[in-house]
């Protein structure tokens, strides 16, 4: 599991305007956040891959 970058849920409630809204749950914090986009979806499990990379330097050092 040290290589693992996170498990994603991604729940599609509505398509509309071209793109995707809904909920996205990063299950191995169990955070769930929406998004109206699909483009703040990948910008929300970027952050949370960032966040754990950060936070498991910080551990290390």
């Amino acid at each position: 599991m040290k290589n693992s970058r996170g498990t994603f849920i991604v729940k599609v409630d509505n398509y509309q305007n071209g793109t995707w809204q809904g909920r996205v749950i990063w299950a191995d914090e169990n955070v769930t956040e929406h998004f109206r986009s699909a483009l703040e979806l990948v910008k929300l499990i970027d952050e949370a891959v960032d966040a754990r990379a950060i936070s498991r330097k910080q551990i290390s050092s």
